[in-house]
């Protein structure tokens, strides 16, 4: 199944950080993905742009995941050039993981 199914996400910046929350619909589906989604397969899912460390934090309460990837965004908002240079779209990408 696809992370979409089950989750939506939000991204967000600063400097070249990039942090990228996946919120469950249902709050019986984030023990699925509190096992699925390590901070490890994060990193391995965007192998291609992650330089750094992605460090997990867990918020049980809302049902919620946020990873914060750093090293992700080309040197940073005002270095990259990249076409989607604040890595919004990161948060579409995360939701194509199969878990």
């Amino acid at each position: 199944m696809k992370l979409r199914e089950i989750a939506h996400s939000r991204t967000g910046d600063k400097g070249n950080t990039s942090n990228i929350s996946l919120i469950a619909y249902r709050a019986e589906d984030f023990e699925k993905i509190k096992t699925a989604v390590t901070a490890e397969k994060v990193k391995a899912w965007f192998a291609d742009i992650v330089t750094g460390d992605v460090v997990r934090y867990e918020l049980p309460a809302i049902g919620a995941l946020n990873f914060v990837m750093y090293g992700a965004l080309g040197g940073g908002v005002t270095r990259s050039l990249a076409l989607d240079m604040h890595g919004k779209g990161l948060s579409a990408a995360i939701l194509d993981m199969d878990i």
